[in-house]
């Protein structure tokens, strides 16, 4: 038997209504906001990510897919959505477009090659927003109200929201410099990687997993006490317009994501729940200017988060929260003999059309064992067709709630049925 491929799942019926739903409330809450969705391709040149994510993160060093075509092009299967939209941003142009600034979301598989473990996959679907064109700080708390929002119409009630600034270009210059004099007397205390992180990218030394309990850690210099006073002021507009939407938060000077193309805002939501696990975030994101250039666009700034569907799963059943899916069918409809066959088969597919959810037998069971069918497809109504009502045009409608039946005729049973709804 052929299974499929480690850190991959099916999600089949009865649990895919659950992303269904999610997904449109998703794009429901990002309309509010007046976010347009964006599609982009499942593969890109493999360029794009090592410029766009960077070459120096653990994603573009170990965990992408890729791979190289038969004109011995380098693909990669995405790993994350900013890239791509970005690209798309600059390829069509869409800087050039009247409405701006451009407030973009997406909704896709993206592809790691991760150790799998609960709610991290080798394939998984993450949801996200980018706005391009906006260095205003009221975008960024807007940005995070987007998610704040969508998660609480879910139901998640124990949510943690955490904020740093990664400060601009001057006093990520200021921090690094601190962060290297601070570790290189560590340097062979530390893991292989951040070894070399301490010579590529030194900020991602704070972001390490393996070393994330060493000593040194404790008193590393914060990007916060490097801020230039233009950072400094940015980081207080955004905590005003935070405060403004009542949104709390807790400020973390050791959060800096890991991506390359960060800064000033970032950002993580986490589940605060009981229970929940050693790996609390839902999702993350922050400011990114200097990445459209990167990807040879104009100077454009940007911001944006992406959230993982399965570890929103993960909290929703962990919180005890129930997704109004599964509601069952509108109508079964059961036909008894030959000549009902056709007549059952028309009336279904009229139900149909009215915008109601009806299913039929397929099977030629009796009528015990379809209404056990229509029991377990949990039908509010019951519309039984026999020699006896075809030949007297009529249906004999149940409803399933009540318990109650009539005889209806032919021609009304759709109207009676929309009725009772």
């Amino acid at each position: 038997m052929i299974r499929l491929p480690r850190g991959t799942q099916d999600i089949l019926p009865g649990q895919s209504e659950k992303w269904q739903y999610i997904e449109s409330t998703f794009i429901d809450i990002c309309r509010r906001f007046n976010y347009q969705e964006i599609r982009t391709p499942i593969f890109e040149h493999t360029e794009l990510f090592q410029r766009g994510v960077g070459d120096t993160t653990d994603i573009v060093q170990k965990e992408m897919y890729t791979f190289e075509d038969r004109g011995n092009r380098s693909l990669t299967l995405r790993p994350e959505g900013t890239a791509s939209v970005v690209r798309a941003f600059v390829q069509n142009k869409l800087y050039g477009s009247a409405k701006q600034p451009q407030k973009l979301f997406y909704n896709g598989p993206m592809f790691r090659y991760e150790r799998p473990q609960q709610g991290r996959m080798r394939q998984f679907v993450q949801l996200g927003v980018e706005a391009l064109g906006s260095k205003d700080p009221a975008i960024d708390a807007e940005v995070i109200a987007l998610a704040m929002t969508f998660y609480q119409s879910l139901g998640l009630q124990s949510l943690k929201l955490v904020i740093n600034s990664l400060g601009d270009k001057e006093s990520r210059e200021n921090h690094r410099q601190a962060l290297v004099e601070h570790f290189n007397p560590y340097r062979a205390e530390l893991c292989s990687d951040c070894q070399t992180r301490l010579d590529q990218n030194p900020l991602r030394v704070l972001d390490c997993k393996k070393d994330r309990d060493h000593h040194a850690m404790v008193d590393a210099p914060k990007i916060l006490d490097y801020l230039t006073e233009e950072a400094r002021l940015y980081f207080e507009d955004l905590k005003a317009y935070l405060d403004a939407s009542g949104i709390d938060y807790e400020v973390d000077s050791n959060l800096v994501r890991g991506l390359d193309y960060y800064n000033h805002t970032a950002f993580e939501i986490m589940s605060a729940a009981e229970g929940f696990g050693a790996i609390t975030t839902l999702s993350g994101g922050g400011r990114y200017n200097g990445l459209v250039e990167d990807l040879d666009g104009p100077a454009t700034p940007g911001i944006g988060f992406a959230l993982s569907v399965e570890r929103l799963l993960m909290a929703l059943e962990n919180e005890g929260v129930t997704l109004p899916v599964n509601e069952g069918l509108d109508v079964y409809v059961v036909s008894l003999g030959d000549i009902a066959k056709v007549p059952a088969y028309t009336l279904t597919q009229q139900l149909r059309k009215s915008g109601l959810s009806v299913d039929k037998d397929y099977l030629g069971r009796k009528m015990k064992a379809q209404f056990k069918d229509a029991d377990r497809n949990e039908a509010k109504f019951v519309v039984v067709l026999g020699e006896e009502e075809v030949n007297l045009k009529q249906a004999a409608v149940k409803d399933m709630t009540t318990g109650e039946q009539e005889m209806v005729a032919f021609d009304t049973v759709v109207n009676h049925i929309q009725s009772k709804r």
